[in-house]
């Protein structure tokens, strides 16, 4: 019968040994986007509960135990300022993640930091300390949605990469249900439970990951990169459940080896060379950056912060449902996005979303700018539902495939980290600026459902970006990928792209090698990397 995922996904790879511990590897490792979809969702009911709105606002306070309100910088700043603790996360990330390695940078960001930041949250009784909180939590899960899609990455075979690094959006998607859910269950209770409750939850998820990541293996890539061979056998044995002097895990490794040398003997991995020409270094990290961007530009994360405020200054009665609706939508129509990234490919899957999105939003505009009644109310609705379906099936998830999979080892983590601080960026400048734009009060530029002009046309730039940068890297090894981008200039061109097999194993033998940019044979033991492959592929064996 053969694997039954091998099925589902079409792959024609024979690889030895077991596949199951790395999927289940980098499954776990997804939980941590639940961290990342509680707490993005969380903040939306919160602000709009009868509670808090009697004993938060500062500048419009409830009297005689009614309602106050929230100014629009008081619900800019207060959503907001979880991306300012976020973007910085992002951009220490890389010093632990070369540091400590990926492992242990997770269970720190998830222990201590992210922790920290719940404390603050659930003590809170006023915006200065939920603020302090949120900057605090926001640097935690930083850190996290830079360092799971690169530990998903290298710990994954190739052949189902794509489906487990999505599954970091399926699982933020289950953690902005969970917080929609939530807040319906606790919105109506008349203390502070309302509130610390669902802010308190958040310690079950921290405390599952951290402790669960203390039993998994870190990635033999990085290992590698700190010339632990001996170790980096041992993580990749526990990853193929296979003995570690097997042969397939000699060449699986001896191929991450050869790579990795090539790529020192071009340069050392400092910031500054993660903006070098060489290998297409820009290239990889413009598209990182702005696909992140782009993501964010979508107006995707418009309706998880605002969607309660804004469905119900668009006559919508009862907001939390219409939210909760949304993020069922969102949860179920990420399944498809897991599925369809390893077998349609990235660039199809990002373009045909695009179009879908765009359509979606410019409909809502017209529909909201044109008309004003209970049928156009529901028309809006079941649209926004529409953009969602597009969104979480395939920008969800594959932005983060992308990041995930196009870097070179030396600057990955480094890379990795700009693109998540990317989309970090302008997820606070879209939180700060929202509010300014589609409130109701004075101030406001109170657009309302004619910000949708804004982001359907951020999605049709989606489509020519993924048409010109994005390269289609399905079923190929994180080394082949570098060879793709070496050899492929255009992204359009690159579904052509046919791997070498087995070329760094055959390098280090000495065989003859068939380089196709040269378009001749020629042996590797001949040049300066060859000596090199050569003399690692020994201390591999050696080790072995």
């Amino acid at each position: 019968m053969g694997n039954p995922l091998r099925r589902i996904f079409k792959t024609e790879e024979k690889t030895e040994g077991s596949t199951f511990m790395a999927v289940f590897v980098g499954l776990f490792a997804a939980c941590g986007g639940l961290l990342f979809g509680y707490d993005t969702g969380l903040i939306n009911g919160v602000l709009a509960m009868p509670y808090v709105l009697k004993h938060f606002p500062q500048d419009h306070p409830g009297i005689n135990g009614g309602e106050g309100y929230f100014t629009s910088s008081e619900h800019s700043l207060i959503v907001s300022i979880l991306s300012v603790g976020t973007f910085v996360g992002a951009m220490l990330a890389p010093f632990l993640n070369d540091t400590i390695g990926r492992r242990l940078t997770l269970i720190f960001s998830c222990a201590v930091v992210f922790n920290i930041g719940v404390i603050l949250q659930v003590a809170s009784h006023s915006v200065p300390l939920l603020i302090a909180g949120r900057v605090i939590a926001g640097l935690g899960v930083g850190l996290l949605s830079s360092t799971v899609p690169l530990y998903q990455s290298e710990a994954s075979p190739k052949w189902i990469r794509g489906a487990v690094v999505s599954c970091y959006q399926f699982a933020i998607t289950i953690g902005l249900l969970l917080a929609s859910c939530v807040n319906q269950g606790t919105k109506d209770l008349n203390s502070s439970a309302s509130y610390r409750v669902p802010f308190a939850i958040q310690f079950v998820f921290s405390i599952f990951l951290s402790l669960g990541m203390f039993f998994l293996p870190e990635t033999p890539r990085f290992y590698i990169s700190k010339s632990k061979n001996d170790d980096a056998m041992n993580s990749l044995s526990r990853l193929r459940k296979l003995p570690v002097n097997h042969p397939a895990l000699v060449d699986e490794l001896g191929e991450i080896v050869a790579n990795y040398e090539v790529e020192l003997s071009q340069g050392s991995s400092s910031w500054a060379d993660c903006f070098s020409f060489s290998n297409s270094q820009f290239k990889r990290l413009m598209t990182g950056i702005f696909i992140q961007a782009f993501q964010q530009l979508t107006g995707i994360n418009f309706i998880f912060y605002f969607g309660t405020t804004f469905f119900k200054n668009s006559g919508i009665k009862n907001g939390f449902t219409i939210t909760l609706i949304t993020n069922i939508v969102n949860v179920i129509c990420t399944i498809p996005g897991i599925l369809l990234v390893d077998v349609i490919g990235r660039r199809k899957l990002l373009i045909s979303g695009a179009i879908g999105m765009s359509t979606s939003e410019l409909l809502i505009a017209i529909i909201g700018a044109t008309t004003n009644s209970d049928a156009a109310n529901k028309c809006m609705i079941a649209f926004t539902c529409t953009f969602i379906a597009f969104f979480a099936s395939t920008w969800g998830t594959g932005a983060w495939v992308v990041t995930g999979e196009i870097f070179p080892l030396r600057t990955r983590a480094k890379s990795i980290a700009m693109s998540t601080a990317s989309n970090w960026l302008w997820n606070f400048a879209i939180a700060f600026a929202t509010p300014y734009l589609v409130d109701d009060a004075p101030g406001s530029a109170r657009l309302k459902s004619n910000v949708f002009f804004i982001w359907g046309g951020c999605n049709f730039l989606c489509i020519l970006f993924a048409w010109a940068l994005v390269y289609e890297t399905k079923g190929l090894s994180l080394e082949d990928v570098d060879d793709l981008y070496e050899k492929i200039p255009r992204a359009w061109k690159s579904k052509h792209y046919v791997p070498v097999e087995h070329k760094f194993s055959r390098a280090i033998a000495g065989d003859q090698v068939y380089d196709e940019t040269k378009a001749d044979f020629q042996n590797i033991e001949d040049t300066k990397s060859g000596a090199l492959l050569e003399h690692r592929s020994a201390s591999i064996s050696d080790s072995v």
